[in-house]
């Protein structure tokens, strides 16, 4: 598959990248087809020389197939010889890591609490305002008290599959 990507060139901690048409399977510094351009991240936004574009040979190898990776689109959206492509979605980006590791632990522990304590705020909206305050605690507790439940609901739900193993075996007999 023909690729639009980006080549690294430059020295340590001061990249500058060549737009390149190069063959997926190929290493990302390595043998390309055609340099069509150059970006230079380390330049203002709003200065021209931070990219340069070959406008038509981009739209002629766009035109045989070739995709663009995630950033040129970006980049070839900016200059406006693609549409823009939708933003990717990544919550996590904004959120230092520490945070982000703290917040993916409560999100294992309680993944079944989360739906049911938004559930019952929207239930209880209309009611005024007093009355939520002194029932919040019940919501906090009342999942710690369905999760035993729920555990040995699968325990009670096994044991009749256990008794109905032998009687199936004693009427194939």
């Amino acid at each position: 598959m023909i690729k639009i990507r980006l080549s690294r060139g430059g020295t340590k901690k001061r990249p500058v990248y060549k737009v390149v048409i190069a063959d997926s399977r190929r290493a990302r510094d390595g043998r390309f087809i055609e340099k069509v351009g150059f970006f230079n991240p380390l330049l203002p936004k709003d200065k021209k020389e931070r990219v340069g574009l070959e406008a038509e040979r981009i739209k002629y190898w766009l035109g045989q197939g070739a995709q663009p990776t995630s950033r040129v689109a970006r980049i070839l959206g900016e200059n406006d010889i693609i549409p823009m492509p939708a933003n990717a979605n990544n919550p996590n980006k904004a959120i230092p890591k520490k945070e982000r590791k703290k917040e993916g632990d409560e999100a294992v522990v309680a993944p079944a609490a989360a739906p049911k304590a938004e559930a019952a705020p929207k239930a209880e909206a209309p009611k005024a305002e007093a009355a939520p305050k002194a029932e919040a605690p019940k919501a906090e507790a009342a999942p710690k008290a369905e999760a035993p439940k729920a555990e040995a609901a699968p325990k009670a739900e096994a044991a009749p599959k256990a008794e109905a193993a032998p009687k199936a075996e004693a009427e194939a007999k």
